[in-house]
């Protein structure tokens, strides 16, 4: 495996990336929370791409894998900003956006944001507003209590070991929500879903499908895949997908 490349962010963060050359939009991979561009999905999407002739970029969000910083440091708008500089400075025309978990909130905001760039979008487990519907309105009221006297609490995962959620985080995410007003994704979507996720529920799923507004979004869910969607089946499902949306972009 070649080592990644950097990029200095205008602020000031150092991002790790591979990019892949090739003809039409460049794919880009948009990684989950605490996960990083050496995971399943993202590699052999980078496979696939290659084999394809297709452009492909991967990267690891500050505080993430090889790029600077600490998880613990970091919040939505920050990866935000990563995504943005990653996508901007690296790639020309227009993208297709394939958003993995927290990944796929971070595909919405780019999309929100820079509507004229994308030209096709797959969501594997999207997680938007989680940090709002999933970790604020479940948090008991001492872990509310404990948040505001300390700046963080640690939470435990079915995926990983427990990680530190910060105030910060929070109180940034709820600058950054997507579901609560209109949402336009004037391209192709589609929308992939496990029901055995038990870190995104298929009413998230559904939420999302229902308050977007795009003129051919659709959503599948894969009955027994879990949050990872990274097995054979699923994998050819994620390239189908992306299949899709560059179809319906030509």
């Amino acid at each position: 495996m070649p080592d990644p490349q950097f990029l200095e962010t205008p602020q000031g963060r150092r991002i790790a990336y591979h990019l892949t050359a090739g003809d039409g939009p460049c794919v880009v991979f948009l990684g989950g929370l605490k996960s990083d561009m050496e995971g399943t999905k993202a590699v052999h999407l980078e496979t696939w791409c290659a084999a394809k002739g297709r452009p492909f970029l991967r990267f690891d969000y500050s505080g993430h894998g090889q790029s600077s910083g600490t998880f613990e440091e970091g919040c939505i708008g920050d990866w935000a900003e990563d995504t943005a500089a990653a996508i901007t400075t690296l790639t020309t025309g227009k993208v297709i956006l394939v958003g993995s978990s927290m990944g796929g909130w971070q595909s919405l905001l780019f999309a929100r944001a820079h509507p004229t760039r994308v030209a096709g979008l797959v969501t594997i487990a999207a997680a938007p507003d989680f940090t709002e519907d999933g970790y604020w309105a479940n948090f008991t009221d001492d872990q509310k209590t404990a948040l505001e006297r300390d700046g963080q609490i640690a939470m435990p995962s079915d995926y990983m070991e427990p990680f530190i959620i910060t105030k910060r985080m929070i109180d940034d995410g709820r600058s950054r929500l997507v579901l609560r007003d209109p949402l336009p994704l004037p391209f192709a979507v589609r929308c992939l879903q496990g029901t055995a996720d038990s870190a995104v529920s298929t009413q998230t799923a559904v939420r999302l499908l229902n308050h977007a507004n795009s003129p051919d979004m659709r959503l599948l869910l894969v009955k027994d895949a879990d949050h990872r969607f990274s097995d054979g089946p699923c994998l050819g499902l994620i390239e189908q997908a992306v299949t899709d949306v560059i179809a319906a972009a030509a």
